[in-house]
């Protein structure tokens, strides 16, 4: 609205500075990274700068600090019981909280917490495989096809 009414009146619109100087659109702009990171991670206008968003926007806090708290899960802890009730603790926590896409998340842990668990054992993940199917799968892009179906599945069952 003042960005229309400084058009109406033909006069330049200077939006309004925050304390660290940043106008409200830069401040979501330059915000975007720290979000990824730890907070013993951040730099110190980076934790100014978030001291400023989670102040003008607590429900970001909130998300940033489950997402946190899920990351912490897979970094720290290393018993299956641990873990397990960890994400009963954070599965909970999600529930009150009411973020649609954290609830999709913890659907997901939910239905596949058994699978899920199995991390924990021996910290091992299925990556290698689906790092191995793109493989294949960027292959029979690349080619558009596949014409040998046997030389295909030799292929896949080799390295496999």
């Amino acid at each position: 609205k003042e960005i229309e009414l400084a058009k109406e009146l033909g006069c330049n619109f200077i939006p309004d500075r925050l304390e660290n100087g940043d106008s409200l659109k830069q401040l979501l702009a330059r915000s975007r990274y720290l979000l990824f990171k730890n907070k013993s991670n951040w730099s110190a206008s980076q934790a100014h700068r978030a001291e400023i968003l989670f102040s003008r926007y607590p429900a970001l806090e909130q998300a940033y600090n489950l997402s946190r708290d899920l990351a912490a899960i897979y970094q720290q802890t290393k018993v299956r019981e641990v873990a397990f009730k960890k994400l009963a603790i954070w599965y909970n926590k999600v529930e009150k909280a009411a973020f649609k896409s954290f609830s999709t998340v913890a659907r997901t842990i939910q239905n596949h917490y058994l699978s899920i668990l199995n991390f924990f054992d021996n910290r091992s993940t299925n990556a290698s495989a689906e790092s191995f199917n793109a493989k294949i799968k960027a292959f029979r892009s690349q080619f558009r096809g596949v014409r040998n179906i046997d030389f295909f599945f030799r292929l896949s069952k080799i390295y496999a």
